[in-house]
C-alpha cells in the first residue's frame, strides 16, 4: 500500500492541489520528509488518559428500552410494516459525562440521539430527564426539557440560515429567553463568539467561512444558552484532520468549562477517544458493547468492537487500537 500526502494552493482565480510526498504507505507514517505530512500525522487523535471518570450521580437523561421505527411507504389501500432502527436500547448520560456512540452508517446512533431529545417519535420505550419521563410530563414540562437540550449538527453549512449573519444565528436561542436588554443580549453573544475564536467574524454571513468556523458557529450556537445536554450528531466527520483535531479540542474545552452532559456521535472510536468518559458501540440497531474509554480500547469484548477498532488507522504516536484480546 502506497500513501500519498497532497496539499491545496490558492492561486488566483483558482485552487490547485500539489504533491508533498508519497511512497510505501509503512515509511511514509513512519518517517515523514515534510513539514506538512508531519502536521497530518500529528492531527490524528491520541487517546486522552488523563480524564478522571464522571462521579456517581442519578441520570440526567435516560433511555428505558427505546424502540424507534421508521414508517413504511404508504400505498392506496395498506401501509407497508415500519422498519425499526433502534430496537430495545437503555442508555443513561449523568450530569457533566461525555458519552461517545460510535456505530457505522444504519448503526441507529444518529436516530438514538434525536429521539432522546424528542426531535423523532418512539415506537416504544420511554425518556426520562431528570428521572420524569418526558411523555408523561405536561406541554411546560416538555419544553423546559426541549430548552435544556442542545444538537450540533453533521453538515454546519445546511444547518445555519445563509440570510443571517453570525451573530444573529448564535443569538437566536435567546429568542426563547426571558425577554433581555440588547445591551446584555449583545454581550452574551461577544462572550459566546469570543470562547469558540470567532469575536471579529459576528458581521459575516455562513458562506464567508470556512468549514472550521461555520462548526465552531454551531458550537456557539447550540451553547449560548447554557444547556444541561448536548447531541453532537458527528460534528468533525465533514472537517479535515488538522481542522478536526482544532475542532475537538475547543469542544473539550468548552465541555470542561461550561459542564454540560454531552451525547457524542461517531463513526470514529479514535477521534471520541480524546474527549469521551464512556463509549457505547451500536450495531444494527442495538448497543452490543459499553465502558469507559480504557474498557473499550483495552479489553474490546464484541467481535464488531474489533472491527471499528481495527477501522481506526494505526501510526506512530497515535492510540493503538488492538490489544491482547484480539481473538475475543
Amino acid at each position: 500500500m502506497r500513501c500519498c500526502a497532497q496539499r491545496r494552493q490558492g492561486l488566483p482565480g483558482r485552487r490547485v492541489s500539489y504533491q508533498i510526498e508519497s511512497g510505501p504507505a509503512k515509511e511514509v507514517l513512519r518517517n515523514p520528509s515534510s513539514t506538512y505530512t508531519r502536521t497530518l500525522i500529528d492531527a490524528l487523535p491520541k487517546h486522552d488518559k488523563s480524564r478522571s471518570p464522571v462521579r456517581d450521580a442519578a441520570p440526567l437523561i435516560q433511555a428505558n428500552n427505546v424502540t424507534i421505527s421508521y414508517s413504511g411507504k404508504a400505498s392506496w389501500f395498506s401501509r407497508s410494516q415500519g422498519k425499526p432502527i433502534v430496537e430495545g436500547v437503555s442508555l443513561s448520560i449523568r450530569p457533566g459525562e461525555v458519552v461517545a456512540v460510535v456505530g457505522g452508517s444504519g448503526s441507529g446512533k444518529t436516530t438514538l440521539g434525536r429521539a432522546m431529545i424528542g426531535l423523532l417519535p418512539l415506537a416504544g420505550g420511554d425518556v426520562s430527564f431528570r428521572g420524569q419521563s418526558i411523555s408523561a410530563g405536561g406541554r411546560k414540562a416538555r419544553r423546559d426539557f426541549r430548552l435544556s437540550c442542545q444538537m450540533v449538527f453533521q453538515d454546519p453549512y445546511s444547518s445555519l440560515d445563509p440570510r443571517q449573519k453570525i451573530r444573529d444565528i448564535v443569538s437566536e436561542p435567546l429568542n426563547h429567553c426571558k425577554p433581555m436588554k440588547q445591551a446584555e443580549r449583545d454581550r452574551l453573544v461577544h462572550e459566546m463568539l469570543t470562547e469558540v475564536g470567532l469575536d471579529a467574524l459576528g458581521d459575516r454571513y455562513p458562506h464567508a467561512l470556512s468549514g472550521g468556523q461555520r462548526q465552531r458557529v454551531a458550537i456557539a450556537r447550540a451553547l449560548i444558552r447554557r444547556p444541561a445536554l448536548v447531541v453532537a450528531d458527528e460534528p468533525v466527520s465533514a472537517l479535515d484532520m488538522t481542522i478536526q483535531k482544532q475542532v475537538l479540542a475547543l469542544f473539550k474545552r468548552l465541555q470542561s468549562q461550561h459542564g454540560f452532559a454531552c451525547f457524542f456521535v461517531s463513526h470514529n472510536l479514535a477521534a471520541v477517544s480524546e474527549i469521551a468518559d464512556r463509549i457505547v458501540v451500536m450495531h444494527q440497531g442495538r448497543i452490543v458493547e459499553q465502558g469507559s474509554v480504557a474498557d473499550i480500547f483495552d479489553r474490546p469484548n464484541h467481535a464488531y468492537t474489533l472491527e471499528l477498532l481495527e477501522a481506526a488507522y494505526e501510526a506512530p504516536g497515535q492510540i493503538s487500537p488492538l490489544s491482547a484480546n484480539r481473538g475475543a
